[in-house]
């Protein structure tokens, strides 16, 4: 039963990571075209144009969503798991799931309050 549900999880954040990102279907079509591709990466790094605000918020955006659904999903799923064991369980089985529940709540709490806390910077620097 262990190894049924942390199969069922592992799925699950797999496949919430392959739907969350864009495939891309480009590719080098020659060396040429990957040695092009490295020199202009590096003469766009050596240029002195600073990082804009909107670059930062085209990057953090998506992963700070990325990330929240993976977050939400996996508290989700653990939470369905711990709920049926504590329905389906014995007084003894009860107790343990009782257990679980203080670091469950304690991850919920850490994972959710980081976002909370990274969105809160993320607003105050754009009022700077």
């Amino acid at each position: 039963m262990r190894i049924l549900t942390k199969a069922i999880i592992i799925a699950l954040i797999s496949i919430m990571i392959c739907a969350t990102f864009p495939i891309n279907n480009s590719h080098a079509s020659g060396i040429g075209e990957i040695v092009s591709g490295a020199d202009d990466f590096i003469s766009d790094g050596a240029s002195d144009q600073p990082i804009t605000e909107d670059d930062l918020q085209n990057l953090s955006g998506p992963l700070y969503t990325a990330l929240l659904v993976i977050g939400i999903v996996v508290a989700v799923v653990v939470g369905l798991v711990i709920g049926i064991k504590f329905m389906t369980g014995s007084v003894e089985e009860k107790a343990k799931v009782k257990e679980t529940l203080i670091p469950y709540i304690a991850g919920c709490i850490v994972v959710f309050g980081a976002f909370a806390i990274w969105r809160l910077v993320v607003n105050i620097m754009r009022g700077v």
